[in-house]
Order: C-alpha cells, then sequence, then structure tokens
C-alpha cells in the first residue's frame, strides 16, 4: 500500500563553490548539528573539480541559525549559500517499490502533469521524497493521489 505525507515549512540550502572534500563536508555537518539544526534530505552533485554544490533541507524555524554559519562559510572558504524557505516535503513510500520498475515514473509524471516546480528530489529503496514549494503541495499530492490509485 502506497503511504503519502507531506511535512512543511522547509528550507532548502545550497552551498555552491563548495569544497568537494569530505573533511569539509563533515565540518559543515558536525557545525549543523551543534547548532540545534535538523538536517534532512541531502544531495551532493558530482564534482567535476575540487568544488561541488551541497544541498540539504532543514525547518524553516532553523533559518536564522544557519544565517550566520553560512556568512562563515563565504568568508573562510568562499561558499555561497542559496536559501530557498516556505518549501513543502511529500514523501512517497511503498514496500512494493523496490520490485516495480516505473514506480518513480508515474510520481515524476503526475507531478509534471501538475506543472509542479520540484525543488528537490531524494529516494531511497522504498521511498520518493519530492520538495517543492508551499503553493504547489496540494494540486502535487492530488495528482499524485491519481496515479497510484
Amino acid at each position: 500500500m502506497t503511504n503519502i505525507t507531506s511535512s512543511m515549512d522547509i528550507t532548502l540550502v545550497t552551498l555552491q563553490n563548495c569544497p568537494s572534500d569530505l573533511t569539509v563536508i563533515h565540518q559543515i555537518f558536525d557545525k549543523a548539528a551543534e547548532l540545534g539544526i535538523d538536517i534532512d534530505m541531502i544531495s551532493l552533485a558530482p564534482s567535476q573539480s575540487a568544488m561541488s554544490s551541497l544541498s540539504f533541507t532543514m525547518s524553516d524555524h532553523d533559518l536564522p541559525k544557519l544565517l550566520t554559519f553560512s556568512s562563515h562559510l563565504h568568508n573562510e572558504l568562499g561558499v555561497k549559500t542559496v536559501i530557498s524557505s516556505g518549501n513543502s516535503k511529500i514523501i512517497v513510500a511503498d514496500e512494493a517499490m523496490k520490485n516495480q520498475p516505473g514506480f518513480a515514473s508515474k510520481i515524476f509524471g503526475a507531478a509534471a502533469n501538475a506543472k509542479t516546480d520540484i525543488r528537490m528530489i531524494t529516494t531511497a529503496e522504498t521511498e520518493i521524497s519530492l520538495l517543492v514549494p508551499a503553493s504547489d503541495h496540494e494540486t502535487t499530492v492530488s495528482a499524485i493521489e491519481e496515479v497510484i490509485a
């Protein structure tokens, strides 16, 4: 059985020109933990050089904690922080997903038909998470419900 859940008030943070060094990435997440920021979705773009793009999500409520840290990242490492708040995370979960080719295609097709502005996608073996603007939340969930019914 497919289960759809949502989380509201989500901020997407993208660190551009971020060193690809795993030690630096560890330090970023260590500092976030130290500040009490609960990180959720994480995506690291493949690096073509010593720099890459690192994105993650967190609660809108933790944004003030991040702002001071992001200026430190810019001053120390030249990292540019791009922030988009007021998003919604839609989670589509189903145990059958791991043995069902085309499941992701159905979900992405539904979002495309709803003209959803997808900000980020992460997956697990039995789960697809979509980050969308809050304004696209209801139409996207309705479109997904139609294709999985």
